[in-house]
């Protein structure tokens, strides 16, 4: 079993910015972030991947979000810039692979106009 320990959310104002971190209870492959806004299906956020760090982004927030990890720490960060009222989420921490995915207890998110 792997723990997923997220931290980072809150309120901000259109505009800022924030960090999200999750730290994981041992190395796994595959890092990430979704969120899932009220009402709407959880999305991919952001992807990173050990060894050579390749990232994955969605089209929503490629240019203001990046995602990093420093793998002897187990931790994936979620840097946010520019923030936007639709970037208001609950955003969940992933691991590990299809059939074998591991989820944090989400952290909120909420940009104000």
């Amino acid at each position: 079993q792997v723990q997923l320990v997220e931290s980072g959310g809150g309120l901000v104002q259109f505009g800022g910015s924030l960090r999200l971190s999750c730290a994981a209870s041992r190395t796994l492959f595959r890092m990430g972030w979704y969120r899932q806004a009220p009402g709407k299906q959880r999305e991919l956020v952001a992807t990173i991947t050990s060894g050579c760090g390749t990232t994955n982004y969605a089209d929503s927030v490629k240019g203001r979000f990046t995602i990093s990890r420093d793998n002897a720490k187990n931790t994936v960060y979620l840097q946010m810039n520019s923030l936007k009222p639709e970037d208001t989420a609950v955003y969940y921490c992933n691991a590990g692979v299809p059939g074998h995915e591991y989820w944090g207890q989400g952290t909120q998110v909420t940009v104000s106009s």
